[in-house]
Order: structure tokens, then sequence, then C-alpha cells
């Protein structure tokens, strides 16, 4: 069981900081992803800042099309606390 996303606030760099229900935050670089077929949209910067926490903390998305699963970003990111 990996803990639920309370919060997401994304930067111009394509550096997201998420805040997780145990009170910790992780910095993911999705940078390196943006070749990557399935992000390749989130080059639209406006896209990019308009990531939102989906019902239930379970992730999060963009649009219909992309999103991330709180396990991928819990494992990908980097403890800022």
């Amino acid at each position: 069981m990996f803990p639920k996303i309370t919060d997401v606030r994304a930067s111009d760099n394509y550096v997201l900081l998420i805040t997780f229900d145990n009170e910790k935050v992780k910095k993911v670089d999705l940078s390196m992803k943006l070749s990557d077929s399935r992000f390749e949209g989130l080059r639209n910067k406006v896209l990019f800042r308009n990531v939102k926490v989906d019902q239930g903390g379970y992730g999060i998305s963009w649009n219909d099309d992309i999103d991330m699963s709180e396990y991928e970003l819990w494992n990908e990111g980097e403890l800022l606390n």
C-alpha cells in the first residue's frame, strides 16, 4: 500500500512536487520522459502546469490520455523531507 497524493505542483522545468498523505514530499523530474510517446504531450507547458490530483489521491492526470499512479510517483520521486 502506497501513500495517497494530496497535492501536486508543477514547475516550468518539467518538475513536479508531490505531497503525500504521510506528509512526505517528493520531487519528480519528467524532463527525461518527454521523448516517450506516453508523455510527449506534456512538452506543452500550459498542459504540464494543469496537472491535478485524481479523486482519492490514487494518481495525477493532465487529461484523459496522460496520467501517473501514486505508485509510479512514489517510486520515481526524490524525497525532499
